[in-house]
């Protein structure tokens, strides 16, 4: 049998670095992990606790298409308690993931060939769900002096969507509300959707992220339980639409997913109630950022925006490499730092840039940086 041309897509290239990084622990080296956006912390314990007794209680078999009625109650409740904003339960959708969720929007909104917009650098995956969507993904290139976000006289006049992450992966800037109000505006003028990826919102070092749905309703809003919440592979997110998109949006559910994991809901609804554990991790990244801050620009690794949530540096090495790929590689082999390079992010210039995470604990992100500072003079990069 034949593949379809729609199924060659490019390799996640952070998840090639974590099986490296994996073979090379196999072989009993210690490796600091600064190349997957993923926290070092577990679920919190009241959503673990929560699971144990439902999995004593509870077959946990399919829940409805959209959700268990109180997640969904809960997240609009949020909604309402961080951002202001007066939002129906009726327009959440828990999914699989923002994965799951990524699918049913570009889905629901966009049709076969048509163009869909992002920032470069941005998430690899957008791109690469468009494409095996027969979606075409056109990007934009952003620039330093504008903290790597898309600005409104960038945008093509021949696109049906946007996609815009705030804050952002790789870089971790944030757009402020008058920047996405702009956003906004621009893409209705062109007729195109907008999609706000707003997975990485709680973890914030100044001001807090803006939602899109302070703005209009008339977008599509995704978040996740991966990253503030530290459930990566819980596989549970959800999504905000307009209410005259939800049918079509549970329909594509039922026949695409079925349900979120039952299990994960469960963990994920308990975890809602965890703040104050929650908060203290993203003191954590808090202090870890300033660490990488520091170390990284005495390791030579300076020509960064500083990132204002997430928890990542986005760093441009094009004065040390025209070769990210290899140059990570020689990371890891040479220090046994596993960091993500920038092909993953903008196929036009990542080969001079590496992303580095600081997800992890802060004894790890001392050593890495330790180890990056060792490696960068044993290279003559720095005294």
């Amino acid at each position: 049998m034949s593949l379809s041309r729609r199924s060659k897509v490019d390799p996640f290239i952070v998840m090639d670095v974590m099986e490296a990084a994996a073979r090379a622990e196999a072989e009993g080296r210690h490796i600091i992990h600064m190349e997957v956006g993923q926290p070092g912390t577990p679920a919190p314990a009241g959503a673990r606790a929560a699971l144990t007794k439902a999995m004593a209680d509870d077959a946990l078999g399919y829940t409805v298409a959209l959700g268990l009625p109180a997640l969904r109650q809960k997240i609009a409740s949020l909604y309402g308690e961080r951002y202001g904003v007066d939002l129906s339960p009726d327009r959440v959708i828990v999914t699989a993931g923002s994965s799951g969720a990524f699918l049913l929007s570009f889905t629901a909104l966009f049709d076969a060939g048509e163009r869909v917009a992002l920032g470069a650098p941005g998430y690899p995956s957008y791109r690469q769900i468009l494409g095996a969507l027969s979606l075409q993904a056109v990007d934009i290139p952003t620039r330093l002096e504008d903290r790597f976000q898309p600005v409104p006289e960038t945008l093509p006049d021949d696109i049906q969507g946007l996609i815009v992450a705030s804050p952002a992966n790789p870089t971790g800037t944030m757009l402020d509300k008058p920047a996405l109000s702009s956003l906004i505006r621009a893409a209705s003028e062109r007729g195109a959707a907008f999609v706000s990826d707003e997975i990485y919102h709680g973890l914030e070092y100044g001001r807090r992220a803006v939602s899109a749905l302070q703005i209009t309703d008339d977008v599509h809003v995704i978040n996740s339980f991966s990253k503030y919440y530290s459930m990566t592979g819980w596989r549970v997110g959800w999504m905000v639409v307009p209410e005259s998109h939800v049918r079509t949006v549970e329909r594509l559910a039922q026949n695409m997913f079925i349900c979120a994991p039952h299990a994960s809901q469960v963990a994920a609804l308990a975890a809602m109630e965890c703040k104050d554990e929650l908060d203290a991790n993203v003191q954590v990244y808090r202090r870890n950022r300033d660490l990488m801050l520091e170390g990284l620009k005495e390791a030579g690794f300076d020509r960064i925006a500083p990132p204002d949530g997430a928890f990542y540096i986005y760093a441009d090495v094009s004065a040390l490499t025209d070769d990210s790929h290899r140059f990570a590689a020689d990371i890891l082999e040479k220090a046994g730092v596993a960091v993500t390079p920038g092909l993953d992010f903008d196929k036009g210039r990542g080969a001079g840039t590496l992303r580095f995470s600081y997800a992890r604990s802060t004894a790890d992100i001392e050593e890495g940086l330790d180890r990056l500072r060792k490696f960068m003079i044993s290279r003559g990069f720095v005294e």
